[in-house]
C-alpha cells in the first residue's frame, strides 16, 4: 500500500513538472520580443523543470530522427572543431556558443509530443506580438507620446527582429483564413485577414528590414502552392503585383528605404564606400575567400573574428572593418566547420521543414518558422543570434513537437480502424 501510494506521488509530481515546464516554455516564448534577459532566465527554469521528466527512451527517438538529430550533430561537429581552431580558448567557446542553442530541438520535440498545451505556446507569442504591435502604431500615430521607444515605430530591440515577428505573426493568420474559408467562415476569414494587413501595413508603412521584403514573396508563394498548387503560385504573383504596385505608390517609407539601398550598392561599386549595403557584400565577399581556403572542415569553432581582423589589415573603406558576423548563415558556419558543417546545416534545414509537410496549421506555422529564417539567413547569421536563433528553436521544437503527436494519432486511429 506504501508502495503504491509513493508510486501515485511520484506520479503526480512528473505530471506537475511537465504542466510547469510547458508553462515556462510559454513565458519564453511570450518574453522573445520584448526582453533577452527575461528570456535567459525563462529558457534556465524551462530546462529546470524539465529535465526531471525525461523520458530516456523517448528521448532516444527523437535524437534518432533528423530533425532531432542533425541540431545534435551540428553541435558536435562545433564542439569538435574547437581543437583545431587557430584562437584562443575564450574565443573558441565564444563560437561554441551560437551553437549551443541547438541542443533544446531534440527536447521540445520529445516534450510536445506528448503534451496537449503545445498551441499554448503559439498563443502567448501571437499575443506579446500582438501587444508590440499596438505599441509600433501608437509611436507612429501619437508622435507626443513621453516614451518614444528604441525609434520611430520601434517599441523595443530593434526592426529587423520586429518585421520578422510581424511576417510569421501575419503569415500564419492568412493561413488560418484559408482554413476558415474552407468551412465557409467568411466573417472570420475578413477578420483574420484584416488583422494579418495591420502586421503587414506596418511592414510596408513603419519599418522593415530589407531581407523580409524577399521572406514576404517567398512565403506568399508557398502559401499559394500549399494550397491551390501551381494556380496557387499564379495567383499569389497576380496577387503579389496588385499589392506591391499598391504600396509602392503609397508607401514613401518604402520608396525611400529602397532608394537608400540603391543608392548605396552604386557608391560601394564605384569607390568601395563605407555604408550597409557595401559592408554587407564585403562581408560576403571575404566569408567565400576564407571558406576557400579551408573548404573541408573550415578554420575551426570560433575563428570568424580572427579571420575578418587579418582580412581587414591594412585595407580602407568597407575592406577595412573587421567583422564578427559574416552577415549569412551558411558562411558562418562553413567559416568554422567547412563544407561538412554547411551541408548538415542545410539538411537540418530540409529535416525541418519535411516534418511540416502535412497539412493543418500546426504544419504550416512550421513551415513559416522553417522559411523565414533559411531566407533570412542568406543575409544574417540568425542561428547565432539570441532571439532570433531561439525563436527558430522554440518554433520548430513546439510545431514539431505537435506535428509529431498529430502523425501519431493519425496512425493509432489507422491501427484501431484496421479489422
Amino acid at each position: 500500500m506504501t508502495l503504491m501510494t509513493g508510486l501515485r506521488a511520484r506520479a503526480l509530481d512528473r505530471q506537475k513538472l511537465e504542466q510547469l515546464a510547458d508553462l515556462l516554455a510559454v513565458g519564453v516564448a511570450a518574453s522573445l520580443p520584448w526582453s533577452t534577459s527575461a528570456t535567459g532566465i525563462l529558457i534556465v527554469l524551462w530546462l529546470l523543470a524539465l529535465l526531471p521528466t525525461l523520458d530516456v527512451a523517448a528521448l532516444r527517438r527523437e535524437l534518432e530522427s533528423a530533425a532531432g538529430g542533425l541540431p545534435v550533430l551540428l553541435w558536435a561537429l562545433a564542439a569538435i572543431g574547437m581543437l583545431w581552431t587557430d584562437v584562443a580558448w575564450s574565443d573558441r567557446l565564444g563560437g561554441l556558443g551560437g551553437f549551443n542553442k541547438l541542443l533544446v530541438i531534440p527536447l521540445l520535440l520529445m516534450q510536445f509530443r506528448r503534451s496537449v498545451r503545445g498551441i499554448w505556446v503559439f498563443y502567448g507569442f501571437f499575443a506579446a506580438v500582438f501587444v508590440l504591435l499596438l505599441l509600433s502604431w501608437a509611436l507612429v500615430l501619437i508622435p507626443g507620446l513621453p516614451w518614444q521607444g528604441k525609434g520611430a515605430g520601434i517599441p523595443v530591440k530593434d526592426y529587423i527582429l520586429q518585421s520578422t515577428e510581424f511576417t510569421i505573426c501575419a503569415f500564419v493568420l492568412l493561413g488560418l483564413a484559408f482554413e476558415h474559408g474552407q468551412v465557409g467562415r467568411w466573417r472570420s476569414v475578413a477578420g483574420l485577414v484584416a488583422f494579418a494587413g495591420l502586421f503587414l501595413a506596418n511592414i510596408f508603412f513603419v519599418i522593415t528590414g530589407r531581407t523580409i521584403l524577399l521572406v514576404i514573396p517567398v512565403l506568399a508563394f508557398l502559401l499559394g502552392w500549399r494550397r491551390f498548387g501551381w494556380k496557387g503560385i499564379l495567383g499569389a504573383g497576380a496577387l503579389g503585383c496588385i499589392v506591391g504596385a499598391t504600396v509602392w505608390l503609397t508607401s514613401p517609407y518604402l520608396r525611400e528605404r529602397m532608394d537608400v539601398s540603391v543608392n548605396e550598392l552604386q557608391a560601394y561599386e564605384a569607390s568601395d564606400a563605407y555604408n550597409s549595403t557595401g559592408l554587407h557584400l564585403e562581408f560576403l565577399k571575404k566569408s567565400l575567400s576564407f571558406v576557400e581556403t579551408a573548404p573541408l572542415i573550415g578554420h575551426g569553432t570560433g575563428s570568424i573574428p580572427e579571420q575578418f581582423r587579418n582580412a581587414a589589415n591594412g585595407q580602407a573603406g568597407s575592406s577595412s572593418v573587421a567583422s564578427v558576423n559574416p552577415h549569412n548563415q551558411i558562411f558562418a558556419v562553413a567559416i568554422q566547420l567547412g563544407s561538412i558543417g554547411a551541408a548538415v546545416l542545410v539538411a537540418m534545414w530540409i529535416a525541418h521543414y519535411m516534418l511540416f509537410r502535412g497539412g493543418g496549421l500546426t504544419a504550416w506555422i512550421g513551415v513559416v518558422i522553417v522559411v523565414q529564417n533559411v531566407v533570412g539567413s542568406l543575409f544574417n547569421s540568425h542561428l547565432f543570434d539570441f532571439t532570433q536563433g531561439w525563436l527558430y528553436m522554440f518554433g520548430v521544437g513546439v510545431a514539431g513537437g505537435m506535428a509529431l503527436r498529430e502523425r501519431d494519432a493519425r496512425l493509432a486511429a489507422q491501427s484501431m480502424a484496421k479489422p
